[in-house]
Order: structure tokens, then sequence, then C-alpha cells
């Protein structure tokens, strides 16, 4: 779980890159589940909220790009 301080330190290309692997973890995580082949269940969870987290990150900053 990665905390919204190391997150909003990141500038909008690295972003976008943790964005990407985030969703390619989430996808594996998911295809584990569907195998059998996951052990721990909660980082499905915790995958998803860091997510949500960039994506609310890049969204405040293009809003306040947008009013600049």
């Amino acid at each position: 779980m990665t905390k919204i301080t190391d997150v909003r330190a990141k500038t909008p290309d690295e972003l976008n890159s943790m964005l990407l692997d985030l969703r390619k973890e989430q996808f594996n995580l998911r295809f584990q589940r569907a195998t059998g082949q996951l052990e721990a269940v909660s980082r499905i969870r915790a995958v998803r909220r860091d997510i949500a987290r960039v994506k609310t990150i890049l969204a405040e900053r293009t809003r306040s790009a947008a009013k600049a």
C-alpha cells in the first residue's frame, strides 16, 4: 500500500506508469483468484485502493491545471 504523500510527490508521467503497473497487477491477481492460486486475497483490495489514489491525484492535477 502506497502512502498518499508518496503519490503526491510523483510527476504525472510517473503516476501514469504507476497506474499501468497497478492495473497489470490487478489483472494478474484476478487471474490468480480465478484459477485458485491466489494466496494474499487482501492484496486485491490494496491494489484497488492504490489505483483510486493515483487516479484521484491525476484528476486533481488536471482540474487545477484547467483553472490556471
